[in-house]
């Protein structure tokens, strides 16, 4: 059996007048993410991860900034996508481990439904889905509530 590991990490900035998307969920919050898209930085960080493992690139060549039809997309439609490149390419998904880092706010409430959300796109278990937060002791841009950041570490086996 052919294993491959991927990683992926994402970063947005926080405003106020946006929504925050996480993990595939929307999240009550008084500032959201800034990007092209919904701008989830937890599936974005997914995405990297299994198009890393496959040796696919990264989101940015598959779903750039620059084309208008990924603008305010919904990032659930490109993990499916995702998904989809590197089942074309004989791989299926073992595990996904993840990690947000964000000073507010408090997300584990949340979290079931973010594994949910995410297993139901991927074909997965929500025991296949590890969701972690943390925050910077109010440290750097993620402490002072300027932005948050996503990790992501995918398994694959070929099938």
């Amino acid at each position: 059996m052919g294993l491959r590991i991927g990683m992926g990490v994402d970063f947005h900035q926080l405003v106020e007048g946006r929504d925050l998307w996480l993990g595939g969920v929307k999240i009550p919050h008084v500032k959201g993410a800034l990007g092209h898209s919904d701008a989830d930085v937890l599936l974005h960080a997914i995405c990297d991860a299994l198009l890393g493992a496959a040796c696919l690139g990264d989101i940015g060549v598959h779903f750039p900034d620059t084309d208008n039809s990924f603008k305010n997309i919904d990032s659930k439609i490109l993990l499916a996508k995702s998904a989809a490149l590197i089942h074309a390419e004989g791989y299926s998904i073992v595990n996904i481990d993840t990690a947000l880092c964000l000073q507010a706010p408090k997300i584990k409430p949340y979290i079931p439904h973010m594994q949910q959300t995410i297993a139901g796109i991927l074909g997965l278990t929500v025991k296949d889905v590890s969701i972690k937060a943390t925050t910077t002791e109010r440290m750097g841009f993620v402490g002072r509530e300027e932005g948050l950041m996503a990790y992501a570490t995918v398994l694959l086996q070929s099938v």
